[in-house]
């Protein structure tokens, strides 16, 4: 069974930095793309990073270009999320995927999530 379980969020001011943990299981990690996606409050689903299966690919979403950094390990089946220079609209909860669908907000499986709050 796959299995995706996310940490490391938390509060933190603005300008500050988070990295955020997913663990897995279930799955071959080192065959899959992964994904980073979130949810701000009261809106919703927005595609934030990919890295290919090795690592040598990787992308952003432009509201988050030049400050997170996506990585992976994969000896340890671990994706990571490093946000710098933290802004409030990066307020959300994470999610760490798998399985692309049709849409980049539309993967067939998820972590629960883990809440970042940037904020004085």
């Amino acid at each position: 069974q796959v299995h995706l379980a996310e940490s490391g969020g938390g509060l933190v001011q603005p300008g500050g930095s988070l990295r955020l943990s997913c663990a897995t299981s279930g799955f071959t990690f080192s065959s899959d793309f992964m994904y980073w996606v979130r949810q701000a409050p009261r809106k919703g689903l927005e595609w934030v990073s990919y890295i290919n299966p090795d690592g040598s690919s990787v992308d952003y979403a432009d509201s988050v270009k030049g400050r997170f950094t996506i990585s992976r390990d994969n000896a340890k089946n671990t994706l990571f999320l490093q946000m710098d220079s933290q802004k409030p609209e990066d307020t959300a909860v994470y999610f760490c995927t798998k399985d692309r669908g049709r849409t980049d907000t539309e993967y067939g499986w998820w972590g629960k999530g883990t809440q970042v709050t940037v904020s004085q």
